[in-house]
């Protein structure tokens, strides 16, 4: 597994992005990351705060439109943080913060799976609140906190 691992790290591409003074390396990858961070996480905290009860002039159908946007940056997020593993493979890749952040988000993203077929089930003009969509908006908070929170430790592990 180390091999695979210092493979990635010292191709081309790992050098390239770690070791390059260019802003368009590391920084603008990580800037991505965050970005997309903000879009996936922002408009899941909206929905989320909306089905809790936050919010409740905002009509819960038209939140729907949210979803391909998060999506979008889900995949920005995953893209560039498969950039940002490549970097430090070898670092991150042996760490149970940096498993338990991939652990988080694939909880995470159930999580919204479920909450949207909760929600919307019946399309977005018969859009309900019920007691499971609650506790998934909660779960759904606390898990995108957590995720956060994991890859931020993760600097410092």
């Amino acid at each position: 597994m180390m091999e695979l691992l210092a493979s990635l790290e010292n191709s081309g591409f790992g050098t390239w992005l770690r070791e390059s003074p260019s802003i368009w390396a590391y920084p603008a990858v990580l800037t991505l990351h965050t970005l997309g961070l903000g879009v996936l996480v922002g408009g899941t905290a909206v929905l989320d705060l909306r089905v809790l009860g936050w919010g409740s002039a905002i009509p819960l159908a038209s939140l729907e439109r949210l979803f391909p946007a998060m999506w979008i940056g889900f995949w920005i997020n995953a893209i560039s943080g498969v950039a940002l593993f490549v970097a430090d493979a070898t670092t991150k890749g042996t760490t149970r913060v940096f498993m338990t952040k991939l652990a988080i988000i694939a909880v995470g993203v159930v999580v919204l799976f479920a909450l949207r077929k909760n929600v919307y089930g019946r399309g977005e003009e018969a859009a309900t609140v019920s007691a499971t969509a609650r506790a998934l908006a909660a779960a759904s908070l606390v898990l995108w906190f957590l995720a956060i929170v994991t890859g931020r430790y993760m600097a410092y592990v």
